[in-house]
């Protein structure tokens, strides 16, 4: 993958800019109001529950026990209360937070919504309302690089195994980042085999990057290329209790920890 990856992050983005203020603010899907209780926004951000997705579209949803299914033509769709990503056709798509449950009813973000059903975001200042439109929508299906998603998950698998979720997530945010850099390759397996200054992962001198990934990582280097983004620009870490990173501390600026590693822009 090269650095056309960026259209599609950016284009996540976008449908996440939704950060409007709360107060006499409304939801609607497919132009029918929401009520309070079927959709709201909150901290910026915009929520609809799995429910009344279903009460304004042909999707059925079900419960099997310990996740809801939404069920459509086009759509298989799975989420988990407490977890910090759906699964949507096969892709992972990553939810900011967690999957909540409100009220005794699964809520997502407006944002992922749109992202798993192929729907269309909007906003109205006017009406201070945000608008999920679904007539027409197409639910994407995985379209993940098989080469991409190969070489990320085994590179996030090696660098970070036993780190939570979002720290896997991380790890792949660093080699993504770097292949939008100029200063390194423009491909996933190029960054990650890349000696230009010495060699850039420790899994790549010690073999472990060639190793079965954790199935934790495939759903982190998928999440990764659909655009979740938890590190901002950051394109070093290094794990303190292994080493000093000695370069990195005297010549980047310190970005953020998570889990067992350090991330510097």
């Amino acid at each position: 993958m090269n650095r056309r990856w960026k259209g599609a992050a950016a284009a996540l983005m976008t449908a996440a800019a939704l950060t409007v203020p709360a107060w006499g603010a409304s939801v609607e899907a497919n132009g029918q109001p929401l009520t309070a209780e079927q959709g709201w926004i909150e901290d910026g951000t915009s929520y609809m529950t799995l429910r009344a997705l279903a009460q304004h579209s042909d999707y059925e949803l079900s419960w099997d026990g310990s996740r809801a299914w939404l069920k459509g033509q086009d759509l298989e769709l799975s989420a988990r209360p407490g977890d910090l990503y759906i699964l949507s056709n096969d892709r992972a798509l990553y939810v900011e937070g967690g999957v909540r449950v409100v009220d005794g009813k699964l809520t997502l973000p407006l944002r992922v919504v749109a992202a798993a059903t192929g729907g269309s975001l909007g906003w109205n200042p006017k009406t201070a309302t945000a608008s999920l439109g679904l007539t027409g929508a197409s639910a994407p299906q995985a379209n993940y690089n098989e080469e991409d998603l190969y070489w990320l998950s085994r590179i996030i698998s090696a660098e970070s195994r036993g780190e939570p979720l979002v720290g896997q997530i991380a790890v792949g945010n660093v080699v993504l980042n770097r292949v939008a850099d100029k200063q390194f390759p423009d491909t996933i397996k190029d960054v990650i085999f890349d000696t230009k200054y010495a060699v850039q992962f420790e899994p790549v001198a010690n073999g472990t990057v060639y190793n079965e990934p954790a199935q934790s990582s495939v759903l982190a280097a998928k999440m990764t290329l659909e655009g979740a983004q938890v590190v901002g620009k950051s394109l070093y870490f290094f794990a303190p209790a292994l080493s000093e990173g000695t370069w990195i501390v005297n010549n980047r600026t310190y970005y953020t920890s998570i889990g067992g590693h350090d991330f510097y822009l």
